[in-house]
């Protein structure tokens, strides 16, 4: 059986791939532990996306299955996610009474990213009526090729241990686990070059 045929995503898919993942991490349990009110979720959960991975987008790194009901953004050595702009947004959308503890939790994800040259993947989701087909394995497969090219790491956070085990089963290893409080578990994780 082949896989779901994926494509670089252009500029102009970006609202397709953004409804992908907003669905895809409708129920993710770090998303929602941060953002767990619904109209909360769906207002700046989308901007999070884009604050974090949009970059993806100028720089061939947005891939998606030809049916949009998988997507990731990957951002290639020396691109970064924008911490500043999502910072900003974070404070918008976190309750003023959980801002302590979800800021604490998201600091300790920086002291695990790596410092030298890598591909980062901070989001890949699937739409949860596709799960179980494919589609997160084809992706990884596809955008790792890069990092294998580039002879470089790949670093991703796993926020369930059902996606842990699927990055696990592409080469990623657990370099620890991020908890604090009442949060779920985050492992980041890091895969050598093949």
């Amino acid at each position: 059986m082949t896989g779901p045929a994926i494509h670089t995503a252009q500029p102009s898919e970006r609202e397709r791939l953004l409804a992908t993942m907003v669905v895809a991490f409708s129920t993710d349990p770090i998303s929602r532990w941060a953002l767990p009110e619904p109209h909360q979720y769906v207002t700046y959960f989308p901007q999070i996306v884009i604050k974090m991975g949009g970059a993806a987008f100028e720089n061939s790194a947005a891939f998606s299955t030809d049916d949009y009901g998988g997507a990731c953004l990957w951002l290639p050595p020396g691109v970064h996610p924008d911490l500043e702009a999502v910072g900003e947004v974070a404070e918008k959308a976190v309750a003023p009474s959980e801002q302590e503890k979800v800021f604490g939790f998201l600091e300790q994800i920086g002291g695990f990213h790596p410092t030298e040259p890598h591909w980062y993947l901070p989001f890949i989701g699937v739409d949860p009526v596709k799960q179980g087909s494919g589609y997160g394995s084809a992706l990884l497969k596809h955008a790792l090729r890069n990092a294998d090219q580039d002879k470089l790491p790949a670093y991703l956070e796993a926020s369930s241990p059902g996606n842990r085990r699927l990055y696990e089963r592409h080469g990623f290893e657990a370099l620890g686990e991020i908890q604090s409080g009442d949060s779920p578990t985050l492992w980041p994780m890091l895969r050598k070059p093949r």
